[in-house]
């Protein structure tokens, strides 16, 4: 199991990631690999009613993947907050449609809790986005984009560190797509369950995990 301390992770993808992984990859290379998606079990959590199962399942976890998608704005000074949070477990992803059932106390604490590891990419602006649909102390993140420049790699972003380390191109088609809607496409589905995954395969790929 990958050690979960930071200043202990940084040293253990040192060691990892020095012997298996390439640093950068150009664009002409990101563009030959194949595409490929989160086919594995997805579950929307669009009522509260839904919420505490989900809760149970994922409190069990030591490593989740997370993510979060905001309908995007076309016209200045326009503002939308974020409209769903994924997290990925070892056998699921869970979609949480905020724009529905705002940011429930049990998820709160999940993701508070500094025993399981969240691992994402980007959280810079999705934790402070959280905190404006309320108040909460992130507990457990690492996310990739700080954690790997300092050991070497010159890319980074979901696309380029899901090629570099785990080999598959991803589609970015649904991420200006309305994360709004009454009902969510499968397209829509597929792409906010892949972003989540991605960020916990990566985490064990370099944690020695395959």
């Amino acid at each position: 199991m990958c050690v979960k301390l930071k200043k202990q992770i940084a040293l253990l993808f040192k060691q990892d990631i020095a012997d298996k992984f390439e640093k950068e990859i150009t664009q002409e290379q990101l563009e030959s690999l194949s595409l490929n998606f989160y086919q594995g079990e997805i579950i929307v959590i669009d009522h509260p009613d839904q919420v505490k199962n989900a809760v149970i399942d994922l409190q069990s976890e030591d490593i989740l993947g997370f993510d979060t998608e905001t309908r995007p704005s076309f016209r200045k000074g326009e503002y939308h907050p974020i409209a769903l949070i994924q997290v990925a477990s070892a056998s699921k992803v869970f979609l949480f449609r905020t724009n529905m059932i705002g940011f429930p106390e049990p998820l709160r604490r999940v993701l508070e809790n500094k025993r399981i590891v969240k691992a994402g990419i980007g959280l810079d602006n999705d934790l402070p986005e959280l905190k404006k649909l309320h108040p909460f102390n992130p507990g457990g993140f690492i996310d990739l984009n700080k954690e790997l420049p300092p050991l070497g790699f010159m890319n980074t972003g979901a696309k380029k560190l899901t090629a570099l380390i785990l080999g598959f191109r991803l589609s970015k088609t649904k991420q200006t797509s309305n994360w709004e809607a009454i009902s969510l496409t499968t397209g829509q589905l597929a792409y906010a369950a892949t972003d989540a995954w991605v960020c916990r395969a990566i985490y064990l790929r370099l944690c020695g995990v395959s």
